[in-house]
C-alpha cells in the first residue's frame, strides 16, 4: 500500500485535469495568438480558466496573469514591483520564515542596493506586527508575507499586515505568497489589502509549470519576460494552453460546493494525527495547532534521529513524506524557518513535514502513526551505537 503524504511538495493531478490537459493538446493545439479558429479555440481556454479563478478571488479576469508557477510568481512580484517603483524609495520589508522563492528574489535586492528589513516571528511563526509597525518609514515601497508557511503550516495574519500597512500608506505594495493557501482558504485579495497574490497549479492537483499571480488593476509593475507582448505584454512568450486549461479546471475542482465540508475534513484528520504523534515519546510538534494553521500539514521533530533517516526509512515502507521545503532539498542546510521558530537545533535536522490532500484516509494516517511506533525505537537505539 503506498501512503503518499507529502502533498505540500506537489499533488497528483485530477483525473478531469489530465483529460483536459490531453484534449488540448491532442485536439485543440493552436497557438492562442493565431487568428483562425484553431487560435480562437485556443485563447478560449485561457478565458475560461482565467474567468474561473477570477470568480474564486472575486477579482477581475484581467488582474490574473499565467505564469510557469509559484517561483516565477514570486519572482515577479517582488523583483519587478521593486524595480518600477524605486524611485519612491528603496526600503522593502519580508519575513524571516519564507521560501526560497521569496528570500533569493529579496537577496537579490539586497545586492541592487535596496534595504531589506526582515521580521521576526514567535514561536508559532507568526509574525510581529509591532516590528512590522516600526520597520514601516517613507522609504519602504514592498512587504511581501507568505499566507500559510510551506513547512510549519502556520497561517499568518494576513488581514492585519495589510490594514499596518495600507493605513501607514496606501502607496505601499503588498505581496502575498499564497501557494500553500489557494485552494485550502477562500480568499479575497481586496479584502484583505492584497495587491499581488502568487499561485501554484501543483499544488492544487494541477499541472506542474503552470501558476498564476493575481495582480492588482493600476499595481505598477514590470514585465519579467519580454517578447511577443502576450497576456498584454505582462509576459511574453506563446500561452501554456493545455497548462492553463488544466489549472482553470483544478481551481474549479478545488472551489467547489463541498468546499467547506472537504476542509473541515482535512483539519478533522490533521487533529487526529496530531493527537496521535502525541503518544509517541520524545516527538515535538512545530508550528500552531487547530484552525491557526492550514488544514494539510503536520511538522514534527523526532528527537534522536537524523530527518533524512527516518524520511528514507519510512519510504522503504510505502510511506512518502518530506524533511521540509521540497525545494530546499537542492540546497542542503538547516532550516531556516525552524531557525526563525527557536526550535533547538538538534530538532531542526530531527523534523518530518507530513501533509495532506482532501482523499487522505484515516486508514492512511494509523497505518503511518504504527510505523512511526514502530521504527523509531529501533532507529532511535541504532543511533546510540
Amino acid at each position: 500500500m503506498e501512503i503518499y503524504l507529502d502533498n505540500s511538495a506537489t499533488t497528483k493531478c485530477a483525473e478531469e485535469v489530465i483529460d483536459i490537459v490531453v484534449k488540448v493538446m491532442r485536439e485543440d493545439y493552436g497557438n492562442p495568438s493565431s487568428k483562425h479558429i484553431k487560435g480562437v479555440e485556443a485563447e478560449k481556454y485561457i478565458k475560461e480558466a482565467a474567468a474561473i479563478i477570477a470568480k474564486s478571488l472575486k477579482c477581475q479576469e484581467k488582474e490574473i496573469l499565467f505564469t510557469s508557477g509559484g517561483t516565477e510568481s514570486n519572482n515577479m512580484a517582488i523583483i519587478e514591483t521593486a524595480l518600477a517603483n524605486q524611485r519612491r524609495g528603496k526600503h522593502v520589508i519580508v519575513s524571516s520564515v519564507e521560501h526560497s522563492s521569496v528570500k533569493e528574489p529579496f537577496n537579490y535586492l539586497e545586492e541592487q542596493g535596496f534595504r531589506v528589513t526582515y521580521l521576526p516571528v514567535d514561536r508559532q511563526g507568526h509574525v510581529s506586527l509591532e516590528a512590522l509597525k516600526e520597520a514601516l518609514c517613507d522609504e519602504t515601497i514592498l512587504v511581501s508575507v507568505m499566507y500559510a508557511n510551506n513547512e510549519i503550516g502556520t497561517i499568518e495574519p494576513i488581514q492585519e499586515i495589510g490594514e499596518i500597512v495600507k493605513k501607514f500608506n496606501p502607496d505601499i505594495i503588498y505581496h502575498v505568497d499564497a501557494i500553500q493557501a489557494y485552494g485550502k482558504f477562500k480568499i479575497i485579495p481586496k479584502k484583505l489589502n492584497i495587491d499581488l497574490l502568487s499561485v501554484s497549479g501543483h499544488k492544487i492537483h494541477g499541472p506542474k509549470g503552470t501558476g498564476f499571480l493575481y495582480i492588482k488593476e493600476k499595481t505598477k509593475i514590470k514585465p519579467l519576460i519580454l517578447g511577443g507582448g502576450q497576456q498584454k505584454a505582462m509576459r511574453s512568450g506563446t500561452e501554456n494552453v493545455p497548462g492553463i486549461a488544466g489549472l482553470g479546471k483544478a481551481a474549479e475542482l478545488i472551489y467547489d460546493n463541498k468546499f467547506d465540508e472537504k476542509i473541515n475534513k482535512m483539519y478533522e484528520l490533521r487533529n487526529y494525527f496530531i493527537n496521535g504523534l502525541k503518544k509517541i515519546s520524545d516527538v515535538t510538534i512545530n508550528g500552531c495547532e487547530d484552525r491557526e494553521s492550514a488544514p494539510h500539514v503536520v511538522s514534527a521533530s523526532f528527537a534522536g534521529i537524523k530527518s533524512e533517516v527516518l524520511l528514507h526509512a519510512l519510504e522503504d515502507k510505502g510511506i512518502y513524506v518530506s524533511s521540509g521545503s521540497a525545494c530546499s532539498s537542492n540546497r542542503p542546510g538547516l532550516s531556516s524557518t525552524l531557525r526563525a521558530i527557536g526550535l533547538p537545533e538538534e530538532l531542526q535536522d530531527a523534523t518530518i513535514r507530513f501533509s495532506f490532500c482532501f482523499d487522505t484516509t484515516k486508514e492512511e494516517l494509523d497505518i503511518t502513526l504504527q510505523t512511526l511506533k514502530e521504527l523509531l525505537p529501533v532507529l532511535r537505539k541504532y543511533k546510540r551505537h
